[in-house]
């Protein structure tokens, strides 16, 4: 595992690039195009340029073979769904954890299944 203050930080729209790629990898830069184009209206250029941005942070790889250029994630999903959180919390909640939940559960509706859930893992946590 990665310790979090070497993993890159990566931007909304970079987040859509290195999705497509969690999903199916290695593409090359017209698949990934090509998978953008139902949810995003970006150009083939700027497409382009958020792969160099990925590939210069060294969140993606890139082989180049003959004339195309497939690219791969470097860094996994978990990986940086743990930076965004550990971000999201400093930024928003000062790093508390419990504030953050009190107010998630304060504001949502859950069901008595989620609710068990929540219970389970919590007590995980103490044993642990």
């Amino acid at each position: 595992m990665i310790p979090i203050k070497d993993l890159p930080k990566i931007s909304e729209a970079e987040w859509k690039i290195i999705k497509v790629l969690w999903r199916n990898s290695p593409l090359t830069s017209s698949e990934i195009i090509d998978a953008l184009k139902k949810d995003t209206s970006w150009s083939p250029k700027t497409i382009h340029t958020l792969i160099s941005r990925l590939v210069k942070k060294e969140a993606i790889g890139v082989k180049k073979e003959s004339r195309l250029n497939s690219f791969f994630p470097l860094v996994t999903e978990d990986e940086c769904k743990r930076v965004e959180t550990k971000s999201f919390l400093e930024k928003v909640y000062s790093g508390s954890v419990k504030m953050f939940i009190a107010n998630f559960i304060k504001d949502e509706k859950l069901s008595q299944n989620e609710i068990e859930e929540l219970k389970l893992i919590l007590e995980e946590k103490k044993d642990s």
